[in-house]
């Protein structure tokens, strides 16, 4: 799907960059109210709260099928897929290691999603080690 289109026919990669600064936007909205310190799960609920409110279009615990040789052999949930293309993976953690980048970097491979952001709210500024843009 790198370089496609979405369902909508725009082209992926600048739509995910758009609504990328528009959820960036939203994560900070949401960590500026409630500072760190919550579970991840009181994070996704405010998210998901401050989404619908700026009118970002978003599937939350999105299901997605594992495939191996044209098996599918599992499944997995996304925290939240914004625009049928951007993967948003949050956390509530110390800080971030290569597992957490590992696990977007498989979600993007099993998904064909060209962008996820990967966000950690336990963290006194986001801009300061909370948030990540990989890119596949």
């Amino acid at each position: 799907m790198y370089g496609g289109t979405g369902k909508n026919n725009k082209p992926l990669l600048p739509y995910a960059n758009k609504l990328s600064n528009q959820v960036i936007g939203a994560a900070i909205e949401v960590h500026r109210q409630l500072g760190p310190g919550f579970l991840e799960a009181v994070y996704e609920e405010a998210l998901a709260v401050e989404f619908n409110l700026r009118g970002i279009p978003y599937s939350r615990q999105h299901v997605i099928y594992i495939q191996y040789k044209n098996h599918q052999i599992g499944e997995g949930r996304l925290d939240f897929l914004v625009g049928d293309c951007l993967i948003v993976e949050l956390k509530a953690v110390e800080k971030l290691h290569p597992i957490h980048m590992a696990q977007t970097i498989s979600y993007l491979k099993a998904t064909g999603n060209p962008l996820a952001l990967l966000m950690n709210f336990n963290v006194l500024r986001l801009a300061d080690g909370g948030l990540e843009r990989v890119i596949l």
